[in-house]
């Protein structure tokens, strides 16, 4: 694999940028910032791009939707806003939560969203009805991520009361709880769940049976780290002078270093 270049440089935020996703084909861009705006770009040479403003504080989550016909934003301002990536630029607005809304993310199949707020809880939302169906409530401080698996029969969770949750859907209930985790990532095949946790290791999960698979240790903790600071998981599973162990059940294989 090539070391990566830089494709282009995108200017136009007047502050920091918190948060971006592509679109589904691939062919634009959407951008939040602490300057309120959301951004939409085209990776076309010498495109334009798209500025809405709406949100009343900063912008801390943003993605399209499947078909790539809307686009989701989450914010300080505790509201959530579902956006048409047109030149009219119109957005409904979300209201439930009643504190910062951290997260915002939208089902495989695009009719619901998922959200992670301050006030410690998940909302769930139709897209089509504009409203939000159900809360998850169990988190004991503010949550910074939720996401619904592959499959969206479940949605996984992080706060920092330093626990990730998984939840079912349809019973809205609590069916897992891993303590001391942070960030997190489900397989594709849906049968596992990686989190990582303040003590520099990395768990792996095994949800159809609800135990714990192995722990992987190899990042190095700071001497001050943050409370609860892990929040993402890269690997490379075909590191020079690395075995790989691979996981497998029927049809899927989940792959990591020994």
């Amino acid at each position: 694999m090539e070391d990566p270049a830089l494709e282009r440089h995108f200017k136009g935020h007047k502050d920091s940028v918190t948060c971006a996703d592509f679109s589904p084909n691939g062919k634009q861009l959407a951008s939040g910032s602490v300057d309120r705006s959301l951004m939409v770009w085209s990776r076309a040479p010498e495109a334009g791009a798209l500025r809405y403003v709406g949100h009343g504080d900063v912008v801390t989550g943003v993605q399209f939707s499947p078909s790539g016909h809307l686009v989701a934003t989450s914010s300080k301002d505790r509201t959530v806003r579902l956006w048409t990536p047109s030149m009219r630029g119109e957005s409904t607005v979300l209201r439930a939560h009643t504190a910062a809304v951290r997260s915002v993310t939208f089902s495989p199949d695009g009719h619901r969203l998922v959200t992670a707020s301050d006030d410690k809880s998940v909302a769930v939302w139709s897209v089509r009805r504009r409203r939000v169906l159900f809360s998850l409530s169990q988190h004991t401080n503010w949550v910074r991520c939720a996401r619904f698996s592959p499959d969206g029969r479940l949605i996984a969770s992080c706060g920092d009361d330093g626990t990730v949750r998984l939840w079912d859907t349809t019973s809205k209930r609590c069916v897992n709880c891993f303590s001391d985790s942070g960030g997190f990532s489900f397989h594709p095949s849906n049968d596992f769940l990686l989190g990582g946790s303040s003590d520099g290791s990395v768990q792996l999960v095994d949800l159809l049976e609800g135990r714990l698979l192995y722990t992987l240790h190899g990042h190095q903790v700071s001497r001050s780290p943050a409370p609860n600071a892990a929040r993402c998981l890269i690997h490379d599973p075909m590191d020079a002078g690395r075995r790989p162990l691979v996981v497998r059940r029927g049809n899927a294989a989940l792959t990591h270093e020994a």
